[in-house]
């Protein structure tokens, strides 16, 4: 279901300090946004309404956090959910921020002076109607490449999601982007890490007996060359593959 426009969001949002309200302007000096710049920071690409970054951020006050979405309707949510999280635990909200971007914009906003440690991908959009638009996905070989120019080396991508084909795409993305998966799991729950916070949907996905698919991705040494070739390698496979559907579908249209 469409969320409806909420007119008060982008008010409330520039309202709080919790929002990141310029972050193209933050590009390199995003360490500086927090009251502990010396702290390692975390990224969570759509951070969707923010029960997972509210109770990750208030569990490790340790590290800093930021949460994107495109949208100010879902942030406005999330920023409220942020300010319970905290409040019920008496700390101040000062290791977290939220901000609105565009995710396949990333490069606009940050750079490698930003070294981040850590990327959260949760339950992402799978992309899965046409062929085409698989390109989207927040896994998909061009953005992983992209998040290299700001994740450190050995810096990890911890991904979640309901989505079989998703998963499966995802474990030969990771590799062509320059990644070691160094754990996977095709059912979270049966042996749940103790580090693991059930978002939203995986609940609900797993109340629907849909198993979460998991991994943990490192930042492996790539050159740029290996990266476009392999990436060149998968746009071409790609392409080859939709020809084969043109041709079946014309094919099957032709004996209709």
């Amino acid at each position: 279901m469409r969320m409806r426009f909420k007119p008060y969001a982008r008010p409330e949002l520039l309202a709080s300090p919790l929002h990141a309200h310029t972050p193209l302007e933050n590009k390199g000096k995003w360490h500086q946004v927090f009251a502990r710049p010396e702290q390692p920071l975390h990224l969570e690409l759509g951070c969707g309404k923010g029960g997972y970054l509210a109770e990750l951020s208030s569990s490790h006050p340790e590290n800093n956090y930021l949460g994107i979405d495109i949208t100010d309707k879902v942030l406005v949510l999330a920023k409220r959910k942020i300010e319970q999280a905290f409040e019920a635990k008496g700390l101040p909200a000062d290791n977290v921020q939220i901000m609105s971007l565009d995710i396949e914009r990333l490069d606009s906003a940050f750079d490698a002076a930003d070294t981040i440690d850590r990327i959260y991908i949760n339950f992402c959009n799978p992309w899965n109607r046409k062929a085409a638009h698989k390109k989207h996905r927040l896994t998909y070989t061009r953005q992983l490449i992209l998040y290299r120019n700001f994740l450190k080396d050995g810096g990890e991508v911890y991904f979640k999601t309901d989505d079989d084909g998703l998963f499966a795409d995802s474990l030969e993305y990771f590799p062509e982007a320059g990644y070691e998966i160094v754990w996977k799991t095709f059912d979270l729950h049966q042996n749940e890490p103790d580090w693991n916070i059930r978002t939203e949907h995986e609940g609900m996905f797993t109340e629907q007996g849909i198993p979460t698919k998991a991994l943990i991705a490192v930042k492996r040494p790539a050159s740029a060359e290996e990266l476009e070739k392999n990436l060149a390698a998968r746009i071409a496979r790609e392409k080859a593959e939709a020809a084969k559907r043109r041709e079946a579908q014309q094919a099957a249209n032709q004996k209709g």
